[in-house]
């Protein structure tokens, strides 16, 4: 039997693909299927800044490399990328044409200049001299100069400037739109109260071309947008002389230097103009040049203003307390009598910030150690560390700095935390922490007493309103042990840390070990399929991807192990014919991202079931610093098994991931199941039985 698997990149392009579906249902609120266009775009712009320059580097190396890291030649993966970007981009622009029409149905118009009221240009006016124009700053092009540098995150316009009696050419500039500073969107003045009239900040720009260029006595201009997506890999030189934080600083400087990986432009762009910028950014024929509608960097539209008739929230979009946190008790009490799961962003995410203020007051509480990958803006967790310092606690915190496009914000946590005493961790050379670890240390009556929490997500209070990840809050002895034996490694990089790893009983940890117990978990499946027994697995993942654990499941199937997967993102098996048992394979994107790694063995009735920050990808399992938590109270893995059960039935926002990627939605005959929806129903539930 030969087996097949999808490459990674044209999966991650289906799963986008989904995003996509969101914005065009109808049943979903105008107001979402705009921010779906808006997380669509910002998801396509990080895959041509990672996996796209990363398919083009490795167009250099050797076939059997590209073989066991793409499953196909880059350059044929990448024509399949621009054929598919390409189509959907097509249906992106018929979606936004779509949903401009429902916005007007609204009384809600986005007003391009050559529509403005008397009233409105006055106001355009006024508002760019009196905000924009200082940071409006254009660049004159000319064919012997060189290309300015260009900011990969930023929308430009390119503009074509002439004056009606010129014989010549036109003149060209670009202008880069100020929107980090002045925001996108300018609400405009209107006679009707009703209506609301967005213009974007490029066509204010537009606008007032004529004042900009006023020095040159141009009379005719046309603007088009365009944006340049570069390659984003942070290269790390070598220095011994240089410290991990000054490398990633270089890395983040030469980051500016990447090379273009994507070029998107207004498709009625001055063709003299299109065809200077393409040779001044030394782009090719085999470049993704992808021509577009007028607006491009759509993913500010995650943002767009909340200028729609009153949205009546559904309660079961809400967040409410847990119920074991209802009377008011102190977490570390509770915590300390029994396990607790919080599911976000059904439950509320204050009791693991209260944890830690608790832990900051509390004067038996001696440390803390904690691992940050991506946190809040604001991040209500590093407040309460930074005061536990200030009373005296012995504070740790492992900041990741290669956490990508986050690298910047996590060196400023660290100049920011280093002065308040506490000690910041900066990872191990050439392995991503991305354990979601934390570990309390309290001394009573001459005990020590440990607690803290483990999580499939990141400790973000922002995005676990939006994340659907579990949190396990515990004082569990084996937990915290490893827990701790992790934190050793990190506090001692240069040891040989893998045989002290292999010695956590409790949880499985990376690199390494959890692929290994992973397999023994399998293995032991088929062993019961064999010999005719029930053999179940339920794996949940934000991605799987790598390739001997696809052909483990493979094996599984073959021998008839009853497997259900759930996996939001990439997906690279393919299921076969002739296994004995299907594997049966849904992905869910619907309002919540669903981030939660959930792995689920029958084990001959005993029910193995784990929370884990891995997916199930060859860069987590072997490169990265992960760990995953048994949950062994009976309760807890009741609830987390009657969740995965409730998304496996769900038939309204689940589509069927098959070999041709078609991102079929489920339908069948049975009761309507929306699965965000039910699982609030269901953990709501509980807060009644309290």
């Amino acid at each position: 039997m030969s087996l097949h698997f999808n490459p990674r990149d044209i999966t991650w392009l289906a799963f986008n693909e989904r995003v996509l579906q969101e914005a065009m249902d109808e049943k979903v609120p105008l107001h979402l299927r705009i921010r779906f266009l808006g997380i669509f775009s910002n998801n396509l712009d990080e895959f041509f800044r990672v996996r796209v320059a990363g398919l083009k580097r490795a167009m250099d190396f050797k076939e059997k490399v590209i073989a066991e890291s793409f499953y196909q030649p880059p350059s044929k993966i990448l024509q399949k990328i621009n054929d598919i970007v390409m189509r959907q981009q097509q249906n992106f622009d018929k979606t936004w044409k779509k949903i401009q029409g429902e916005m007007a149905d609204h009384h809600v118009f986005i007003k391009a200049p050559k529509n403005l009221t008397p009233k409105q240009k006055e106001f355009v006016r006024n508002y760019f001299d009196e905000v924009v124009e200082s940071n409006v700053i254009p660049i004159l092009l000319h064919e012997n100069t060189p290309m300015p540098y260009m900011r990969d995150k930023s929308l430009y316009l390119g503009v074509a400037m002439r004056k009606k009696d010129w014989q010549y050419s036109s003149n060209y500039a670009i202008i880069e739109i100020p929107s980090r500073f002045v925001g996108r969107f300018v609400l405009l003045p209107t006679e009707d109260p009703q209506e609301k009239d967005v213009m974007l900040l490029e066509d204010v720009i537009t606008f007032n071309l004529p004042h900009i260029f006023s020095y040159f006595g141009y009379d005719e201009f046309s603007a088009n947008a365009f944006k340049v997506t570069k390659d984003a890999e942070l290269d790390l030189d070598n220095d011994i002389r240089t410290n991990f934080a000054e490398k990633i600083e270089k890395g983040l400087k030469n980051r500016r230097k990447g090379k273009p990986t994507r070029f998107v432009f207004d498709k009625d762009m001055d063709k003299a103009l299109l065809e200077m910028l393409i040779r001044k950014l030394n782009l090719s024929k085999k470049d993704s040049i992808i021509p577009g509608g007028k607006i491009h960097n759509f993913k500010h539209f995650m943002d767009f203003p909340d200028v729609f008739e009153k949205y009546e929230r559904p309660v079961e979009r809400t967040s409410f307390t847990h119920p074991d946190f209802e009377n008011g008790n102190r977490v570390t009490d509770v915590i300390l009598k029994q396990d607790v799961l919080l599911t976000f962003p059904y439950h509320k995410y204050n009791p693991v910030i209260d944890l830690l203020r608790e832990a900051a007051m509390d004067p038996d509480v001696k440390s803390i150690q904690i691992t940050a990958y991506r946190l809040a803006s604001n991040s209500k967790i590093i407040n309460a560390l930074i005061y536990a310092a200030r009373n005296g606690k012995e504070v740790t915190v492992m900041l990741e700095l290669q956490a990508r496009f986050d690298e910047e914000s996590n060196l400023e946590w660290k100049e920011m935390l280093e002065p308040e005493g506490i000690t910041v961790l900066i990872g191990i050379p050439n392995k991503k922490v991305h354990a979601k670890l934390c570990i309390i240390k309290k001394r009573s009556h001459n005990k020590t007493i440990q607690y803290g929490f483990i999580s499939t997500g990141n400790f973000n209070e922002k995005t676990a309103r939006i994340y659907g990840d579990h949190l396990l809050m515990t004082a569990d002895r084996g937990i915290m042990a490893d827990i701790n034996k992790v934190f050793n490694i990190l506090k001692k990089p240069k040891v040989d840390f893998l045989p002290v790893l292999k010695t956590c009983k409790n949880l499985l940890v990376c690199p390494q070990f959890m692929r290994e117990k992973i397999v023994h978990h399998i293995d032991k499946e088929i062993e019961e399929a064999k010999a005719g027994r029930h053999a179940e697995m339920i794996i949940k993942a934000n991605s799987v991807s790598d390739r001997s654990l696809i052909e483990k499941l493979y094996e599984a199937a073959n021998a008839g192990v009853h497997i259900r997967m759930i996996v939001r993102g990439i997906y690279c098996a393919v299921n076969q014919k002739d296994f004995k048992e299907k594997i049966k394979a849904i992905s869910i994107v619907d309002e919540y991202l669903e981030h939660a790694r959930v792995m689920y063995f029958y084990n001959k009735g005993a029910e193995d079931m784990y929370i884990s920050s891995a997916d199930w990808m060859t860069r987590n399992l072997d490169y990265r610093i992960e760990a995953a938590a048994k949950v062994t109270d009976k309760n807890l893995k009741k609830e987390l098994k009657d969740i995965l059960d409730i998304q496996l039935k769900d038939n309204v926002k689940a589509r069927i991931l098959d070999k041709k990627l078609s991102n079929e939605y489920i339908h069948n005959d049975k009761e309507e199941c929306r699965s965000q929806i039910e699982t609030y129903r269901y953990l709501h539930a509980k807060t009644n039985k309290k």
